[in-house]
């Protein structure tokens, strides 16, 4: 599971202690508060309720490292709150340095023809129905409309696609491995969304090219809004980034 590899990146790279300051496992992101040696970093990462079968919990200890031992565990909300941790010490070593709020439309030209998007985002397929031939996989039925594929037809399409772009709650549901062994032929491979805010480091050597994710710059007003069930909120606290897999960090 790739979930246990990046576990143990994860895990290596954590020297010192990291100080849980809050965490939540909530609608729409599920967040984690770290700081360490007066810097503080959040990550989040989406909330899936369909995905929910009980919930139970049992995490040894509520720390930093507690969250991120249960990244490969079969249970939704163990492995939500390991992702949003894991994100948290990722974003606490990411510099951006230069980087400009930049989406991921900008990575695209004249040279695909096919896109796939995994996961419904309804702006980012807009702008790329405009300009590509681009095929939208769900597996929320609540999120279809009438151009939304099943994701059970990923397997079959998606060694067409000249670029792919995943959501990061692929990461969360198990799809990822399978999304990217059938995505060889493409060019380009990104990790989108809130929940992408990972390590390049933890991805290399997986396909993926690219993590577009945004990084929390406002932290007491994400939480706030956070709390209040609030995407757009969040969204006005945070700085969106593209960042190459294979950057030094």
């Amino acid at each position: 599971m790739l979930l246990g590899k990046i576990k143990k990146k994860a895990l290596g790279i954590i020297e010192e202690e990291f100080k849980l300051l809050d965490f939540s496992f909530a609608l729409p992101y599920t967040y984690v508060l770290v700081e360490r040696e007066g810097i503080r970093a959040m990550g989040v990462a989406m909330t899936l309720p369909e995905e929910i079968q009980r919930y139970r919990t049992s995490f040894d200890e509520l720390s930093v490292e507690g969250f991120i031992e249960k990244a490969d565990s079969l249970n939704i909300i163990e492995r939500t709150l390991a992702v949003a941790a894991i994100n948290a010490v990722s974003q606490y070593y990411i510099d951006l340095g230069d980087a400009g709020d930049t989406d991921v439309t900008e990575l695209l030209d004249g040279e695909f023809e096919k896109v796939a998007v995994i996961g419904n985002m309804p702006p980012l397929v807009r702008a790329l129905r405009e300009r590509f031939h681009t095929y939208v996989f769900e597996r929320n039925p609540k999120l279809w409309d009438r151009e939304t594929l099943s994701d059970s037809l990923e397997y079959h399409l998606l060694p067409e696609m000249d670029a792919v772009i995943i959501s990061g709650s692929a990461i969360l549901n198990g799809t990822l491995e399978m999304i990217l062994d059938r995505s060889r032929r493409a060019k380009l491979v990104v990790l989108t969304g809130p929940t992408a805010q990972l390590l390049p480091d933890f991805l290399r050597g997986t396909g993926i090219t690219h993590l577009a994710a945004m990084r929390v710059v406002d932290t007491d007003r994400a939480i706030k809004r956070l709390k209040l069930g609030s995407f757009r909120g969040f969204e006005e606290g945070s700085r969106k980034y593209v960042i190459p897999v294979g950057l030094s960090i």
